[in-house]
């Protein structure tokens, strides 16, 4: 209860008390009324007192992130190669744990640590045959800024093509059976912050599309330089590897 309060009940208990002190030496039969009302104004003290304290605070909700699509007409940066051990530092520390298995994946999904990818203003994802189309609840976020972002710059309904998502250990260990390209020991795919965009596959079609090639690395360029996320042109696989910072 606060301090004021306590000062207005107990000063006008305190007044009650002293005035009608001679009331009660003249009238006896006052002073079983008066013991109850005082001691009605000591209990509603004390009951304000506990509801005060058993009030929960108020807590407001987080607001949502606002994204405003960035003009990148006149944008002239250009693309860097990020260092593999930065992708795999950032996968590392703050992906959702190295992934062994399916039935690690699938409790990451269940638990909402991972979320399923599957199309989105500005993008895709083509059927993956060596990995899960699952991101975590970031890279999801920032992926699909990319594509509205790609969106926006080129028009109309053009979109890329995600090739590949968050692979296990088991997928990489396969995969590196097949690929001598592919990554020894751990993945950044399999932290599930890293995914590949094709610069092959545009608007749902393989092809060598020059112009949307650079438009492409525009916009991953400016959020290369936003630090949002890391890049590595894989020239033999024909794809962007990216993984959200």
């Amino acid at each position: 209860m606060k301090k004021t309060t306590l000062f207005f009940v107990f000063s006008f208990l305190t007044l009650f008390s002293l005035g009608t002190l001679a009331m009660v030496a003249y009238q006896p039969n006052l002073k079983k009324q008066l013991s109850e009302n005082y001691f009605s104004l000591l209990n509603f003290a004390g009951n304000s007192e506990e509801l005060e304290e058993k009030e929960a605070p108020v807590s407001l909700p987080e607001p949502e992130e606002i994204f405003i699509i960035p003009n990148l007409k006149d944008y002239k940066a250009r693309l860097r190669k990020d260092s593999y051990s930065n992708h795999l530092s950032a996968a590392q520390e703050n992906g959702a744990g190295l992934i062994m298995d399916e039935v690690g994946l699938f409790q990451l999904v269940k638990d909402g640590a991972l979320l399923e990818i599957d199309a989105g203003p500005g993008y895709e994802v083509e059927k993956l045959t060596h990995s899960h189309p699952y991101l975590t609840p970031e890279a999801k976020k920032v992926l699909e800024q990319i594509g509205k972002t790609y969106q926006a710059l080129v028009g109309g309904d053009s979109f890329f093509t995600v090739t590949s998502g968050t692979r296990t250990i088991e997928q990489q260990k396969k995969l590196g059976r097949r690929n001598r390209n592919a990554t020894k020991g751990n993945s950044s795919h399999s932290f599930g912050l890293s995914f590949d965009i094709s610069y092959i596959r545009f608007d749902g079609e393989k092809s060598w599309d020059w112009k949307k090639q650079k438009q492409l690395e525009k916009v991953l360029s400016h959020f290369q330089k936003e630090n949002k996320i890391y890049v590595i042109k894989e020239r033999k696989q024909n794809c962007f590897h990216i993984t959200v910072r």
